[in-house]
């Protein structure tokens, strides 16, 4: 099959193209051909999931991501794919984790969990078979346990995990996309006591200004008290959020740190990038949409559920954007698809700042935007107007 052995390329030319930054456009153009029956989109979750390096005094959160997949049966009428096939995931530069990050030696007191070296906490590992999500008609693999370090040693934010579907046991679609990890949370921006490590600093500080006793307690996991929704944690009741907690006690010392985003101190670094998307090129900011740290901090608010929303801002006849009391993550549109298909992760949304974040849709479409060509998954341009809604 002739898509076999160009599939097999891709990795190869893509990543010549995306480390010369030369002739990305013309591969994308080269590589979609219009005999294609299928077509696989996946994306991040998340614009940017942050971890720790050092478990061996506190936790604040694990190696954990997780990839979405759609499969689009190509046609005058395209149709999603929920049946018949299997959609496989791995991450060609980043294959073990577990030599890199202490993680797996402490997470069983941590979180009374004993995942296999290289597994994660939701039981997948660095590459695997997805499962599907009916709900979202679409495939995934929850908390990949993926550090920022590849094979070769070289720090990697933005690793890009390959996709593969097949049917019958033959591959008929795949693609590449962007699984984004740091672990440069720079915490050592004011906890930064000579002869301490910054780990020793916070429980220290925490003890003192709460009467704790975290310090005899290592290793400690935050979340264990303060609930998480990210990580399903309920925390102990009284006891704000971690969200609450964190940002309220750092909204009025962030000055200290004296820097142009203070967001970065944490999300995840100074030097990593978490909103790479068409809103940073336009020089919108996390706290445009976010508000400041006090607001994101306010006890009411449900942490990763309550969040911004695209029609806050975007208004337009006849388009409906989220769902209500869907967070653009979840939401879907246009015969099913969900957004995040179209128009990449939130803190990436097309086009990116950045090359590797652009590949799938110049693979697709011969151009880094968000995905408009009717013709990347109708075989022929409908004469109906495009619509951005569900039920139309």
């Amino acid at each position: 099959m002739a898509y076999l052995l160009r599939g097999r390329l891709v990795e190869v030319l893509w990543a010549g193209a995306l480390c010369c930054g030369i002739a990305a456009a013309a591969l994308g153009r080269l590589l979609l051909t219009p005999t294609e029956q299928y077509i696989v989109i996946a994306q991040n979750d998340l614009g940017m999931h942050c971890m720790q390096n050092d478990f061996s005094q506190m936790m604040i959160l694990p190696p954990f991501n997780t990839v979405r997949a759609q499969v689009i049966r190509r046609g005058a009428e395209p149709h999603i794919i929920t049946s018949g096939v299997t959609v496989s995931y791995r991450l060609p530069t980043n294959t073990h984790s577990a030599d890199k990050t202490n993680f797996w030696r402490y997470v069983q007191p941590l979180m009374g969990l004993s995942p296999a070296p290289d597994m994660g906490i939701a039981g997948f590992g660095l590459a695997g078979s997805m499962v599907l999500d009916a709900a979202n008609r679409n495939y995934k693999a929850e908390g990949i346990p993926l550090t920022p370090i590849d094979d070769d040693g070289k720090e990697n934010p933005y690793p890009l995990a390959h996709i593969i579907v097949r049917q019958s046991g033959v591959s008929i679609a795949e693609t590449q996309a962007v699984v984004p990890i740091s672990w440069e949370m720079s915490c050592n921006l004011c906890h930064n006591t000579p002869g301490e490590t910054v780990a020793t600093n916070i429980l220290k500080a925490h003890d003192r200004l709460h009467a704790t006793n975290l310090v005899a307690s290592q290793p400690v996991f935050c979340a264990a008290c303060h609930s998480d929704n990210a990580l399903g944690a309920p925390g102990q009741a009284g006891i704000p959020s971690l969200s609450s907690a964190m940002h309220l006690a750092h909204a009025p010392r962030m000055g200290a740190a004296q820097l142009a985003n203070e967001c970065y101190a944490c999300h995840p670094g100074v030097r990593t990038d978490c909103q790479r998307d068409v809103h940073a090129a336009k020089g919108i900011g996390c706290v445009t949409c976010h508000g400041s740290m006090s607001t994101v901090g306010e006890p009411s608010r449900s942490p990763w559920v309550q969040e911004p929303r695209c029609d806050s801002c975007h208004t337009r006849s006849r388009f409906e954007f989220e769902q209500p009391g869907t967070l653009f993550r979840n939401a879907i549109g246009h015969g099913g698809v969900q957004c995040i298909t179209c128009h990449s992760s939130p803190h990436a949304i097309s086009p990116a700042v950045t090359a590797t974040d652009n590949a799938q849709h110049l693979r697709l479409q011969g151009e880094p935007d968000m995905i408009h060509n009717c013709n990347v998954c109708h075989t022929s341009t409908p004469s109906d107007p495009f619509f951005h809604r569900v039920h139309e």
